[in-house]
């Protein structure tokens, strides 16, 4: 069968469609949020504090997220949780970011002084960690907040949110390597968590990636939550 090529009009509804998600990611926080819901489930009360936004605009942009088929929520209780609608959408968030980098000069001068000229020691990929924590080689810490670690994190992850490092650094052990990770890539808790660890006598180095890039390899993880329900 022979297909026919698409007619103007629905050719033009298409894009549109299409058009409707670059619309709705030209908006540096409502890029931030996905960033967010990434890492798992959260109320909106959550999202805005992470986000540094009131809770009236964060429901504001979660609407236009939903709106466009990249956000959705379910009501728990008494509370509204939102989630990413698929891992369609993190791969985009992903895409986007990837796309930043290869192509935009200021992205990449962002990331070598926030991050690369902070590293003395390249990062951990996800395949070194994996075969290094199967020999008992590393501790990994999670540094994230506690309610994203509980929505989900790398199985054996201790948390400890930066915020708390400082004080807590006392019962992470000395005889192994600390691996910190957070959100992601471009996520500063956990460059500032090695430079903490490191200023207090640790070998300490963070993981390449964050959490999503972890879970959308295929690659297992955890939830406090979920073990609670159980």
């Amino acid at each position: 069968m022979v297909m026919q090529p698409l007619a103007r009009d629905a050719k033009d509804s298409l894009f549109g469609h299409f058009a409707r998600l670059g619309q709705a990611l030209a908006n540096p926080k409502r890029v931030e949020l996905l960033d967010l819901l990434a890492q798992g489930e959260r109320r909106v009360e959550a999202l805005a504090k992470s986000a540094e936004m009131t809770v009236g605009n964060t429901s504001a942009q979660l609407r236009i997220l939903r709106h466009a088929g990249m956000v959705e929520s379910r009501r728990a209780g008494k509370r509204v949780l939102y989630r990413l609608a698929g891992d369609e959408v993190l791969d985009l968030v992903i895409s986007l970011r990837e796309t930043a980098l290869a192509r935009l000069a200021d992205v990449r001068q962002l990331v070598h002084d926030n991050f690369e000229a902070l590293d003395d020691l390249e990062p951990l990929g996800r395949s070194e960690l994996l075969a290094r924590a199967e020999r008992d080689e590393v501790v990994v810490v999670d540094v994230r907040p506690e309610e994203e670690f509980r929505a989900g994190h790398i199985p054996g992850a201790i948390s400890v949110p930066v915020s708390e490092l400082e004080a807590r650094v006392i019962d992470l052990p000395r005889d192994r390597e600390i691996v910190a990770y957070c959100r992601g890539p471009f996520c500063v808790l956990a460059p500032k968590a090695v430079a903490i660890l490191r200023a207090h006598g640790f070998k300490a180095r963070r993981l390449e990636e964050g959490l999503p890039e972890w879970r959308l390899s295929g690659l297992p993880t955890e939830s406090a939550e979920a073990s609670e329900a159980g």
